[in-house]
């Protein structure tokens, strides 16, 4: 018995001794890791950043940073165009308030935070949008860069207009139901006190919204903000990277001017391209059925169709310039 015994614990010892070993070394290099972070932080960071997780998920949480920054300042801007995009709906020779008007109208009916109405909608549509949507610009143009230079070629406009435009479409369905809050709770000042639904937050919006109107009601104009957000990426990150790329080669301005030139002319063709497209989504992401159970709008393009009889075709771009100083700071 003795015999069998220790030829047991022999065995035993046999097979943990390579588990041990493996502990061992696992353990020192625990040591030498902390040893590191201890003696040289600076190396450390550097070594945490450049794992391929973090090098993956930084440009997703550093635009998601980014375009939660940008909404925290041109909240109000991004009010006022909302303001005018529904002002006179329905009508050829309804009022045209000017972006000083629409200021004065909001702050004398309440209080000037009241610019700030649906904040918590737009932090977190920038939190899903902005996020998604220059994490998979910079992935896709990493791989499009990579299969262009393995055919002996940098990447051109082609591709950074195709990574753009993918971005964004997927982008923006996913932050649709973010966007729609967004959208109801700026324009629920316009409606009778009676008739209000006074949202406290984007999550009191979208838990209301569902119950009232159904889950799917929060995907209620995907398909222009879709369109809306291909021609505003194609806009933003295809012209500011070819702008920026055609400064560089062709001036002498400071790295600093160019980014900001480059970022002035995004956003222009970004606001040309995407405004008609933002105005029939905030069209028909405001709407809700009225006494006849019926919605004003179809589709988006009986918005477009209904718009441009009734209204007239320039409506679609009215408040270009505070559509374009509210976009500029996210290109």
């Amino acid at each position: 018995m003795s015999s069998t015994a220790s030829q047991a614990v022999d065995a035993a010892k046999r097979k943990a001794g390579p588990v041990i070993d493996v502990a061992k070394e696992r353990t020192g290099q625990a040591s030498d890791v902390l040893k590191t972070a201890t003696e040289n932080p600076r190396k450390a960071k550097n070594d945490f950043l450049h794992m391929p997780f973090v090098r993956g998920a930084l440009p997703f949480v550093n635009g998601g940073l980014a375009g939660m920054t940008a909404t925290t300042v041109i909240q109000p801007i991004d009010m006022i165009k909302v303001r005018l995009q529904l002002a006179g709906e329905g009508a050829r020779t309804g009022p045209r308030p000017s972006p000083l008007q629409v200021t004065r109208d909001i702050v004398a009916s309440g209080k000037a935070m009241d610019l700030y109405t649906g904040l918590s909608a737009g932090l977190l549509r920038q939190a899903v949008y902005t996020t998604a949507r220059l994490g998979f610009f910079e992935s896709f143009m990493g791989a499009l860069t990579t299969r262009a230079r393995s055919k002996g070629r940098e990447a051109g406009f082609a591709e950074r207009a195709g990574a753009g435009l993918s971005a964004g479409g997927l982008a923006a369905m996913i932050g649709n139901p973010a966007d729609l809050a967004l959208i109801r709770m700026q324009s629920d000042g316009l409606k009778p006190k009676d008739k209000r639904a006074n949202y406290r937050s984007v999550v009191d919006a979208l838990m209301r919204i569902s119950k009232s109107e159904g889950v799917y009601a929060l995907w209620a104009g995907a398909f222009p903000t879709v369109v809306r957000a291909m021609a505003l990426n194609f806009g933003q990150l295809a012209f500011f990277s070819e702008a920026k790329q055609q400064l560089k080669a062709r001036t002498q301005i400071s790295s600093r001017s160019q980014t900001l030139t480059a970022s002035a002319i995004a956003g222009f063709f970004a606001s040309f391209f995407s405004l008609p497209f933002d105005f029939a989504k905030t069209r028909l992401q405001k709407q809700q059925k009225g006494p006849d159970g019926k919605l004003p709008y179809a589709s988006m393009v009986d918005c477009f169709r209904k718009v441009a009889k009734e209204e007239g075709l320039l409506r679609f771009y009215r408040g270009f310039g505070t559509y374009y100083v509210r976009i500029a700071p996210h290109a």
